[in-house]
């Protein structure tokens, strides 16, 4: 999951400090989902995942494939 977080974070070219402006995730809890010290609860995984429009499962590290299958 860390480095999914990183990488997506990094293909946008968004620091920290703009993703927690955007999405309203403090910088210290993205620091730390990105470094691998803390699993971000159900409500921020969403989050996350709807910003960058991908699956909760490709941040997760569970596929490769990062679009959203949605109905």
């Amino acid at each position: 999951m860390k480095n999914n977080l990183r990488l997506l974070r990094k293909s946008k070219g968004y620091t920290q400090i703009a993703i927690q402006m955007k999405t309203g995730i403090e910088q210290a809890l993205l620091s730390k989902f990105e470094n691998g010290e803390r699993v971000p609860p159900t409500e921020t995984l969403l989050r996350l995942a709807d910003f960058y429009d991908v699956s909760i499962d490709y941040i997760l590290g569970r596929t490769d494939v990062p679009q959203v299958n949605r109905k």
